[in-house]
């Protein structure tokens, strides 16, 4: 099951998102992100969008994602309510390609707080923990 939360920090938000495999944690976080902008509870999965990177590790991987997310949102005008990934090793680091769905932006539906300007190194870490689940997490800007 996929998680997700948004955290302080200082002026920007943290984004964190765990689950049972790592696809499952950078999907949280992608939702999380979304949450730093309105209630992902009001975004329609209508409109999917391809988005496709790849990094030499996980941690690389998962700023690649979400600035690639964040490239989507702002050229495309669009939020993001559901994700579909796959991630697959390579000689040279992780190959991650998905399906971000959404729709546009409505201002008085969605109410959004900010506007995401890059997923950052703070905070960054993408790790399995103790308990088996898997965590994936940084500071964007806002």
């Amino acid at each position: 099951m996929i998680g997700w939360q948004t955290f302080e920090h200082e002026a920007d938000v943290g984004v964190r998102g765990t689950g049972a495999t790592l696809v499952e944690a950078f999907a949280g976080a992608a939702l999380a992100m979304t949450a730093a902008v309105c209630d992902p509870a009001t975004v329609a999965a209508r409109a999917p969008v391809l988005v496709g990177c790849a990094a030499p590790d996980a941690e690389l991987l998962l700023l690649d994602w979400l600035n690639a997310l964040v490239f989507e949102m702002a050229t495309r005008r669009m939020l993001f309510a559901r994700f579909e990934l796959a991630i697959t090793p390579s000689e040279g680091g992780p190959h991650l390609r998905a399906t971000a769905w959404g729709e546009p932006v409505d201002v008085v539906r969605h109410q959004p707080a900010a506007e995401v300007k890059g997923a950052s190194f703070c905070e960054l870490k993408v790790a399995q923990r103790a308990d088996g689940q898997w965590l994936a997490q940084c500071v964007v800007d806002v």
